[in-house]
């Protein structure tokens, strides 16, 4: 783990030098002012990849709340690269778009894009990831509520493993916005649990196969194991298939997200419980909330949007189709 982190430190210290360098880079070009922005009809989105359902899921409803209004929108996927997503911000702000969608890729881009689009007056609507650094000034954050549903999904699983026993906690990359919340609103929930005791920690950064080879391990050491908390339903996934694997019965595994998969787990025993998320919701916000700034009406748009997320259970898993939360294009 010493030499892991030691790792993600510098890869971390070379992306925020490279950030600066592209930012020094950029300052010196004279970018279109984007303050007059009543009549402009076009809306960037600089989101940090196009593979993750959630990420599809918030694209898709952003467009269709585009088009539903008659708004064009420019969407640039940074395929999970910090540098590339600050330079498609500065494309998109050369196009003269008049606000700024941005689902980042970690928090140095997200601090780099948003003052970027700060310096050319265009206003930017975050979605997922939190700028955790920087001065940037954001028109509104949506995002999940992850610290309640951390909360609310751990203190049904302890509720249902009898108040007591051994537990484990897969974590996502640790120092992102998701996953500094969720292990908060888990710990929240261990307060009210003394005689829970968590027996194994592993960050397995949201992948399905990094958490199956983590539970192995977590399995191995922890004969007693009653739960894995995942703060991911793919690793949630993954846990449980280590266990069935290992020929491990009677556990539980949880996790947040609300995948089709997930679904189909639960509904076939495989995991117990999951968060839903509702990013086909989110995106279409996010249009919405943009088009009001761009229409003179930013007062009314709040500075915090958490949205709730939805606890799926084999009791109501029937009633909880992925659609519901990922849109009627989910594959």
């Amino acid at each position: 783990m010493t030499s892991g982190t030691n790792t993600l430190r510098l890869a971390a210290v070379a992306t925020l030098a490279l950030t600066t360098l592209i930012i020094s880079g950029c300052s010196s070009t004279t970018a279109p002012a984007g303050g007059d922005t009543k009549d402009n009809k076009v809306i960037g989105v600089s989101v940090a990849d196009q593979k993750s359902l959630f990420y599809v899921a918030a694209v898709d409803g952003m467009k269709q709340a585009a088009e539903a209004a008659g708004y064009k929108l420019v969407v640039l996927s940074a395929d999970n690269n910090s540098s590339q997503q600050v330079n498609q911000v500065q494309d998109l702000i050369t196009q003269q778009v008049g606000a700024l969608i941005f689902t980042a890729q970690d928090a140095t881009s997200a601090a780099a894009g948003v003052k970027l689009a700060n310096d050319s007056k265009i206003p930017v609507v975050a979605v997922d990831q939190k700028p955790e650094s920087g001065n940037g000034q954001l028109a509104t954050y949506i995002a999940t509520d992850s610290v309640k549903a951390a909360d609310k999904l751990c203190t049904w699983l302890f509720d249902k493993i009898g108040g007591s026993g051994d537990i484990a906690i897969l974590q996502g990359p640790l120092g992102a916005t998701a996953e500094l919340q969720r292990s908060q609103g888990c710990n929240d929930a261990l307060k009210k649990y003394p005689n829970i005791k968590v027996v194994g920690k592993e960050s397995a950064g949201w992948d399905e196969t990094k958490a199956f080879n983590a539970s192995q391990n977590i399995l191995t050491a922890n004969p007693n194991l009653k739960a894995i908390f995942a703060e991911s339903d793919a690793m949630a996934l993954g846990a449980s298939k280590a266990a069935k694997q290992a020929g491990r019965t009677g556990m539980f595994f949880v996790g947040i997200d609300g995948f089709p998969t997930m679904l189909d787990a639960i509904k076939g025993d495989l995991t117990q419980a999951t968060q839903a998320q509702q990013p086909y919701l989110m995106g279409q916000l996010a249009v919405k909330n943009a088009i009001s700034i761009l229409t003179g009406k930013g007062s009314t748009v709040p500075k915090l949007q958490y949205q709730d997320t939805v606890l799926v259970t084999k009791e109501n898993v029937a009633d909880n189709n992925a659609a519901k939360f990922y849109g009627p294009n989910f594959k």
